[in-house]
């Protein structure tokens, strides 16, 4: 009886411990890249939620500059009773005609050093999306990489709310925020673009589709003398390009 009462030791071989020292390593191994996996996404979630506060920001920037645009271009002037009026009477001055649907804007730069202005916004109610549209002055792909972090960029096309293809590119990023949602639209949804005078018009979506990356055929401007704009974001997995297109009505 006693010689089959042996202690534990005697069966932890040096294999053994070298095997236990193994499992723990990859143990510890595993544990600290769960622990930057989290971190990565806590930070990119962090990143998100600050561009999504900068974007709104330009948003409320942009709404104030258009009010005061309208405001200016809607001067309405009376002068009573002026005593240089040879009439001596009420004067009044019609409201003065805009003469660019696109004003002037201030031009912003990115913390990576690329300049931008705001030159509209883009409404859409049914996925309660509502972002300045940013405009590069390079059009390079870093630059429209690092805008495309604060807001929907323009990707191609004319002025806002002009005669051509208006083409709108955004993130996906697989929640709420930007473009995430683009790909739910159906035909006959509404788009509403306001430009930097004021000026808002709806957009009626009639095609939605998806391509390649490489495919820019959507940003074709043989439009036949209509105002159509394009949205562009990616899939939910990155691979293909969803295309969504609308016409002015």
């Amino acid at each position: 009886m006693n010689q089959i009462l042996v202690t534990k030791k005697l069966y932890i071989t040096p294999e053994l411990k070298r095997k236990k020292k193994i499992y723990k390593f990859y143990f510890f191994l595993s544990v600290f890249l769960v622990f930057i996996l989290i971190s990565f996404y806590i930070y990119a979630e962090y990143d998100r939620n600050k561009s999504e506060e900068v974007s709104q920001e330009i948003l409320s920037d942009f709404d104030q500059k258009t009010d005061n645009t309208i405001a200016k271009n809607n001067v309405l002037i009376a002068v009573l009773d002026d005593v240089n009026d040879p009439n001596n009477g009420t004067t009044i001055e019609e409201p003065r005609p805009t003469t660019s649907t696109v004003n002037k804007t201030k031009v912003e730069t990115t913390n990576d050093g690329y300049n931008y202005s705001t030159i509209a916004s883009i409404n859409i109610p049914k996925i309660n999306v509502n972002y300045p549209i940013l405009d590069g002055k390079t059009d390079s792909a870093e630059e429209t990489e690092a805008l495309l972090k604060i807001s929907p960029t323009r990707f191609w096309g004319p002025d806002p709310n002009e005669v051509g293809n208006f083409c709108i590119v955004g993130h996906n990023y697989r929640n709420t925020k930007f473009f995430s949602k683009v790909p739910t639209l159906e035909n006959g949804d509404i788009i509403e673009i306001t430009d930097s005078s004021g000026r808002t018009i709806q957009y009626s979506v009639y095609n939605k589709y998806e391509v390649v990356p490489e495919d820019l055929s959507c940003t074709s401007q043989l439009t036949d003398g209509k105002k159509e704009i394009t949205l562009i974001t990616c899939t939910n997995d990155s691979k293909l390009r969803v295309i969504v297109k609308a016409r002015a009505i």
